[in-house]
């Protein structure tokens, strides 16, 4: 997702620093992100846009914590802004880049990962830079460890057949596949902006669950 830059930006950004989004020093808070959310498990959303899917889930289950992780400073805004504006003491937004998961968590710290319309990279040559490569897959083991779940939805279906074949490799338990979600009897409490977007179109979603 790429919006013209708003110069405004810069500046209301940083009224939402630390306690909403997190723009600098991100490893700090690497084995202490519970001290922010006590007795709440952590949900990760990478890619989470203007934030509709991870501020919605916050929403329904204040019981959890989540943490949307988005590279584009002009982007992080909105998603914290809608925390802000909501009052949720369960939403964190960081901006940076998720190749950097590692340095920011300790392994176990999360306990659910959301892919929500990730980039497809369709190019062969550029499989390694899918979240759902085996390269990730390894990365999302040691942070959620055993037993941890990771969704995912698309409307690429070249995408969708790539990742399910990834999660086959790398030994994952495929518990949810569905070529239709909106069709299906799978649950989807929140869509996302795209979700909703390409739904609108006729684009079928595809979603899948699996446990590491």
């Amino acid at each position: 997702m790429r919006l013209r830059k708003k110069a405004w930006i810069s500046d209301a950004i940083m009224e939402l620093k630390d306690e909403y989004v997190i723009l600098d020093n991100i490893e700090a808070h690497k084995g202490h992100w519970q001290e922010m959310f006590p007795g709440k498990p952590l949900a990760l959303e990478i890619g989470c846009g203007k934030g509709a899917f991870v501020n919605g889930m916050a929403e329904l289950n204040p019981d959890k914590a989540y943490i949307g992780v988005e590279t584009q400073k002009d982007i992080c805004y909105y998603p914290a802004k809608k925390a802000q504006e909501a009052g949720r003491n369960n939403v964190k937004i960081i901006c940076g880049n998720a190749a950097y998961l590692e340095e920011w968590f300790e392994p176990g710290e999360i306990k659910e990962l959301y892919l929500n319309f990730s980039d497809p990279w369709p190019k062969a040559r550029h499989a390694a830079r899918r979240l759902t490569h085996r390269d990730f897959l390894a990365i999302y083991k040691k942070l959620l460890g055993e037993g941890g779940h990771l969704r995912f939805k698309t409307d690429n279906r070249a995408l969708f057949d790539f990742s399910l074949e990834e999660f086959k490799e790398f030994g994952l338990k495929i518990i949810a596949v569905s070529y239709d979600l909106h069709h299906s009897d799978y649950d989807n409490p929140v869509m996302t902006e795209y979700e909703r977007k390409f739904s609108a179109l006729g684009n079928p979603i595809c979603f899948c669950e699996v446990v590491f």
